[in-house]
């Protein structure tokens, strides 16, 4: 089995590092392969809504210059993802940001490549925003049919110079807890394949309010 952390800091091995590998060392005692994905440090271009994926259906965002069509490959191929941000002002580090809307528009065009997959978030924060930028994490793991891990409070950690966040030990509880958790859904979810049926994807239903 295998977890992907997409690290959503433009400072590396920033706190944001830091707490995914205090999941790691989780997944490690596990045996549970983990590899740290970086999508903060470089430039990614913002969603445009142009449905090009929809259309081509090729698993692929048509902006090809930056980590996003390699990170939704990374993340199919995953039994379990966390994403990770920091707070930037008011929210998901814009490159997170970018990130997420193309990955995530790019996974429902093409059939739902992120179903049933086990996902977490964590955030690092220097003092506030922490909870709102969780919950904008967590959104797009609810409208995806992913498999929310949960821990025993808010995942989000604090710290402000890199690698001070280790030192906050009930955040790093929680992360622990939600990776535990992780663990066992995706253990659940493998042991369950042929014994219990997955349900069958529903097509989309749109609409608005305008008539």
């Amino acid at each position: 089995m295998k977890v992907l952390g997409i690290n959503g800091s433009p400072h590396g091995e920033g706190n944001t590092f830091t707490a995914l590998s205090i999941a790691g060392e989780i997944f490690a005692q596990e045996s549970i392969d983990f590899e740290i994905f970086n999508v903060g440090m470089k430039a990614v271009q913002g969603c445009t809504g142009c449905n090009a994926c929809g259309k081509n259906k090729n698993e692929q965002c048509i902006f090809t210059k930056d980590v996003v069509n390699e990170g939704i490959q990374k993340i199919k191929e995953a039994d379990g993802v966390i994403f990770a941000s920091p707070v930037h002002f008011s929210g998901i580090g814009g490159n997170m940001k970018s990130f997420m809307d193309r990955a995530f528009y790019v996974a429902g065009a093409n059939g739902g490549l992120f179903r049933h997959k086990v996902a977490g978030a964590l955030v690092a924060v220097r003092r506030s925003g922490g909870v709102a930028t969780i919950d904008q994490l967590n959104h797009y793991v609810t409208y995806s049919e992913m498999v929310m891990a949960t821990g025993n409070y808010w995942n989000v950690i604090h710290g402000r110079t890199a690698g001070e966040a280790s030192q906050d030990t009930e955040g790093a509880q929680t992360i622990e807890v939600t990776a535990a958790n992780m663990v066992w859904l995706m253990r659940l979810i493998e042991n369950g394949k042929g014994v219990v049926a997955e349900p069958h994807p529903f097509k989309k239903v749109y609409m608005h309010f305008v008539r």
